[in-house]
């Protein structure tokens, strides 16, 4: 696998990995959660869609989606798609650090496994 290859398939898995962390933020702001509250569906909807970090999240998904359409282009599903687990170290990180999550041994552990399964993967 050359540099630019691995650039795109780590860019492509950041990004949505962001798009979580962005995702998240949105959900978890005050006036969605009101509106999620009150019962009105299309209210709901209405504050989800029109919120910032929302749209960023989506945003942020649309762009991986379009990076990883490239890495499909250059090679084997069954080789890319084992990176996708290196979201979930990324996600778990960017949740504990910037949004305080708690993240305990168990997590961890079962997040070093997943890491552990790429990177045999990537070798084969």
């Amino acid at each position: 696998m050359n540099a630019k290859l691995l650039v795109l398939i780590i860019g492509s898995v950041s990004l949505s990995a962001l798009a979580q962390l962005f995702l998240k933020l949105g959900m978890s702001d005050h006036t969605v959660q009101q509106a999620l509250g009150q019962g009105s569906s299309y209210e709901a909807i209405r504050t989800v869609v029109s919120n910032l970090h929302v749209l960023a999240g989506l945003a942020l998904y649309a762009l991986g989606a379009a990076v990883w359409l490239l890495v499909l282009a250059k090679v084997d599903v069954s080789f890319a798609y084992p990176f996708v687990g290196l979201g979930f170290i990324l996600t778990m990180l960017l949740g504990w650090l910037l949004l305080a999550e708690p993240v305990g041994a168990a997590r961890v552990t079962g997040t070093m496994l997943v890491a552990l399964g790429v990177y045999l993967v990537s070798t084969s």
